[in-house]
């Protein structure tokens, strides 16, 4: 006989210890199911956090960039009434140099010539009122010879004077609001 036929309780048994262990699998598997519920809610928190930071991003940046363009505008809007008038200075320089020319080509006699002092009266308006818009004179003569202001039509050899120092002023230059409107041209000394 078998064990099965010599105990009937056996098998109910092995049944009731099998529905025990599928109830405490079960009882197991309850909390990995929460578990992968709150994994997908967390997935779902995450992605969503994400999509958060990168409009919270795309805002920062649209936000950065309407300040750098605002900024630029400022710029361009400073420059402009700064070097509006460059084109006209440029041309209006000429003017001061035929009024100097003219004052050297006349000779200086001891009385009062009326042509000459109304041309040194011409061009000291002229100089003060491109003073009164930032247009400065750069007359270099005896000082260090600078590329940047100046532009070196020749070097002559002097002993008397240190290398590189401006000995002659040919043409004046300018400046508007401190840029270079027109380099000096100079002459410039070298070593003996």
């Amino acid at each position: 006989m078998s064990e099965q036929q010599k105990n009937p309780n056996l098998d109910a048994e092995q049944v009731l210890k099998s529905e025990t262990q599928n109830e405490a699998v079960e009882e197991l598997l309850e909390p990995e199911a929460e578990l992968l519920e709150e994994v997908t809610e967390n997935d779902e928190l995450t992605k969503a956090l994400e999509e958060v930071a990168q409009y919270k991003e795309a805002a920062l940046r649209a936000h950065a960039d309407a300040q750098n363009v605002r900024r630029r505008a400022e710029q361009d809007v400073e420059k402009a009434h700064k070097f509006g008038v460059e084109k006209f200075a440029k041309s209006i320089v000429n003017v001061a140099d035929n009024l100097e020319r003219a004052l050297t080509s006349a000779p200086e006699t001891g009385e009062s010539d009326p042509v000459r002092d109304g041309v040194e009266l011409t061009l000291k308006d002229l100089l003060e009122t491109l003073a009164r818009f930032e247009v400065v004179v750069v007359d270099p003569h005896g000082e260090p010879f600078n590329p940047a202001l100046h532009q070196a039509i020749t070097m002559v050899p002097n002993p008397e004077l240190e290398p590189n120092t401006v000995m002659d002023v040919v043409q004046k230059g300018y400046t508007l609001n401190g840029r270079l409107l027109r380099p000096a041209m100079v002459v410039v000394s070298s070593a003996a």
